[in-house]
């Protein structure tokens, strides 16, 4: 299971949803699918999602292994 730190980047940033959208190239749904782990990304979505945050794939997204 991938989980994401979105939610806590755009708090940071000040960021809506609709902002980070636009910013990445997405529909603000996804977004919110993402936030709330119904969709996980491409590798290019999560690298455009990293760099509007500026930092990197690993600190926004990790990989929880689903037997714990």
């Amino acid at each position: 299971m991938i989980k994401c730190r979105i939610r806590e980047y755009r708090a940071r940033f000040d960021m809506s949803q609709e902002e980070l959208a636009e910013k990445v190239g997405v529909r603000r749904e996804t977004i919110g699918n993402l936030e709330k782990g119904r969709y996980n990304p491409s590798l290019v979505l999560a690298w455009r999602i990293a760099k509007a945050f500026g930092t990197t794939i690993e600190e926004i997204f990790t990989i929880e292994d689903e037997e714990t």
